[in-house]
């Protein structure tokens, strides 16, 4: 079964639903292509100073960069896309808040054997969450074109709902096709993986997954953003980042106060556990 497209003017009802049924769905055009180039061009002394992965998942022939909140002022709005969000709101309906999980532009070479295919989710210790009760919504930006010649991420479309630790070969899987500018959304339980790059060009996708905020962070965002610049940071990216309470009470500081108060940014902190307005009712 080929991945669903969708227009960047679907509603996030009709995106969520497409996830809940096939785990998977490109939206397309929903960025502008010099964005991504921009992106490029900040992130690029960081490619030049990193070393290729040394095994099949990370990929002998492919570079990766992180901490894009700090490294790429370009890229903030990307991870903060408003249709990506309301989407996100709605996949993780019922969770408190969440959090960005991990930021990471992936740059697959010439060359690259395919990724072992496997599911986001098994970064959490390869915990068995129950069939349907989704802990991430993740993007993979398109940087560059996906073709299935140079490397196009393979999913298993529909797979959310199968066993965990399910083996697939290549064979079983979709090449999510799409043009610059455009993004694949799936979730933390579908099986997938990047694909063989058969060219003679690089594939460049930009990786920005959101979890559940009492689940620990792929990449730590409070050290990858050093405090100098999360200072100057908007409040809603900084929350995003996890400058906020993960549950009724998980991730406050000393005395019961809201995060975002560690840096400092000339607000009063509050005292006891802040606004009531956000605590459950069979709690207050």
């Amino acid at each position: 079964m080929p991945v669903e497209h969708l227009d960047r003017g679907a509603h996030p009802d009709a995106v969520a639903e497409m996830l809940a049924r096939d785990g998977c769905v490109v939206i397309d055009g929903l960025e502008k292509k010099a964005t991504f180039d921009r992106i490029r061009e900040e992130l690029g002394p960081h490619f030049a100073a990193n070393q290729p992965g040394r095994d099949d998942f990370t990929g002998e022939h492919t570079l990766r960069t992180g901490a894009l909140i700090a490294r790429s002022p370009a890229s903030h709005a990307v991870i903060q896309n408003p249709l990506v969000l309301q989407t996100t709101d709605r996949v993780l309906a019922d969770a408190t808040s969440y959090h960005i999980h991990l930021t990471q532009v992936i740059a697959i070479g010439p060359g690259e054997s395919p990724q072992p295919i496997h599911r986001d989710q098994w970064a959490f210790d390869f915990f068995p969450f129950p069939k349907g009760y989704e802990v991430q919504c993740n993007t993979l930006w398109a940087m560059t074109d996906f073709t299935e010649e140079n490397g196009a991420t393979r999913v298993v479309v529909g797979s959310q709902a199968d066993p965990d630790r399910k083996r697939f070969s290549l064979g079983q899987t979709e090449p999510a096709e799409m043009e610059a500018g455009a993004v694949l959304l799936y979730t933390g339980a579908i099986y997938h993986g990047g694909g063989p790059n058969q060219s003679e060009a690089t594939r460049y996708g930009m990786n920005v997954t959101y979890a559940r905020s009492w689940l620990r962070q792929e990449e730590n965002q409070y050290l990858s953003v050093p405090r100098k610049v999360a200072r100057d940071l908007p409040e809603p990216l900084l929350r995003l980042m996890g400058y906020q309470r993960g549950a009724y009470a998980l991730g406050y500081i000393d005395d019961l106060r809201d995060p975002i108060r560690a840096l400092d940014r000339g607000a009063e902190g509050r005292g006891n556990f802040g606004d009531l307005q956000s605590v459950p009712e069979e709690v207050r």
